[in-house]
């Protein structure tokens, strides 16, 4: 059986230890047609003139089916039965016979267990009929136990080789799936920083450009009755655009830490709403800010988060509200979790924008950011006037305490 590393799925599974190793694997074609060239050249050279013929017939008869065991191994295994029944019926003891091990070893290595059971029980009849007609009387039960090893070995060497072949292509299809997995992993993680860039950009853009507007506004209206006012206003313009085409290169992933804009402009988190009111009172908006707790343990993402939700609903107030509206932002951090509320005075009205926005954007891109940590955004009407939006981040990673 020494042909059962060249079995289909084992062969294609092992190449590189046989590179390895120096062996040389013969193409399993010529593996199955030299067993038979073997036993014919053995069969001429062996029987005399009288008997030649037929053992010459049988030994073809035995041994030429193998040939196809790998296509059809159940039905070769038939045909050299048949042709081993035949060989006892003519009474004549063939080195052949052999081929009826090698045909239930296919059986084995390609067949279901019942099916390699009764293919063990026909070769097994026929060990049982054999040494009953060749074996010297009173000596049946050594060759017995010697046929029926090699019967059990057979059949055991064939199941040995499909439980290998299984159980590497179950590996592979492990693999596979894995493979695809990782794929699918990479292609989220990209479709996810897609939109962290997309929500990133739609908050940059929409808060500066606002204010840039506001500001614009007011120096146009300042410019003959106090240039002062209008020059520091375009001054302040010139400052918010620099820091947005900065806030977008850091987004973008093209800004280095060691370049002035950078320094100038660090990430923004809860240390930066003081100046970020600023800019909104300068807009047009005056904004009051409020931190309760130190701040310093909270991660720089989670601070991300907070700026980005402040600079959101203060932009949507200034963008929304009429002249003369106030915010105020109060900001609570504890050991587990950072509390935001933004209010203003202005109308209760739900801005037609908060309500129709595609996600990513508006309202939908803050409880985006809200939901990252743990928490759930309320934004809506003030019993007594105004609007407010309110989140709570948890830290920890737990569920949001009530």
């Amino acid at each position: 059986m020494t042909e059962a590393a060249t079995e289909p799925g084992s062969a294609q599974h092992l190449p590189r230890a046989h590179a390895r190793h120096g062996r040389l694997r013969l193409p399993p074609p010529l593996v199955d047609a030299l067993l038979p060239a073997l036993l014919l050249l053995n069969v001429l050279t062996t029987h005399g003139r009288p008997e030649l013929p037929a053992a010459a017939a049988l030994t073809t008869a035995l041994a030429l089916p193998l040939l196809w065991r790998r296509r059809a191994p159940l039905a070769v295994f038939g045909a050299v039965a048949a042709a081993a029944f035949a060989t006892w019926l003519a009474d004549l003891q063939l080195p052949a016979s052999v081929a009826l091990l090698v045909a239930l070893y296919t059986v084995a290595a390609h067949a279901d267990r019942r099916v390699t059971l009764l293919a063990g029980t026909v070769v097994e009849a026929g060990a049982v009929l054999a040494c009953l007609r060749w074996t010297p009387e009173g000596a049946f039960l050594t060759p017995f136990v010697a046929v029926t090893a090699l019967v059990v070995a057979a059949a055991a060497l064939g199941v040995n080789v499909r439980t290998t072949r299984a159980y590497l292509t179950l590996l592979e299809e492990r693999a596979a799936r894995l493979e695809q997995q990782q794929d699918q992993q990479a292609r989220l993680a990209v479709a996810e920083e897609r939109a962290r860039i997309t929500r990133e950009m739609h908050d940059i853009v929409t808060h500066n450009l606002s204010v840039m507007v506001a500001l614009t506004d007011a120096a146009l209206h300042a410019q003959h009755r106090s240039p002062d006012r209008a020059t520091a206003a375009m001054l302040r313009t010139s400052e918010t655009g620099r820091q947005a085409l900065t806030d977008m290169r850091r987004s973008l992933g093209v800004l280095r830490t060691d370049e002035p804009d950078a320094r100038r402009h660090p990430l923004p988190g809860i240390a930066q709403l003081e100046p970020l009111a600023e800019q909104m009172g300068t807009a047009g908006l005056p904004t009051h800010v409020e931190v309760q707790g130190g701040h310093d343990h909270v991660p720089a993402t989670a601070q991300l988060t907070v700026y980005r939700l402040v600079q959101e609903a203060l932009t949507n107030t200034l963008k929304h509200t009429p002249a003369g509206t106030r915010a105020t932002v109060l900001v609570l951090c504890t050991a587990d979790t950072v509390t935001v509320d933004v209010t203003d005075t202005g109308p209760a009205a739900l801005p037609p924008s908060h309500s129709s926005t595609p996600s990513g954007h508006g309202l939908p891109g803050m409880r985006e950011r809200s939901a990252a940590y743990g928490g759930t955004l309320r934004a809506g009407p003030l019993p007594g006037g105004g609007w407010g939006v309110h989140t709570r981040l948890l830290l920890g990673g737990g569920p949001v305490p009530a």
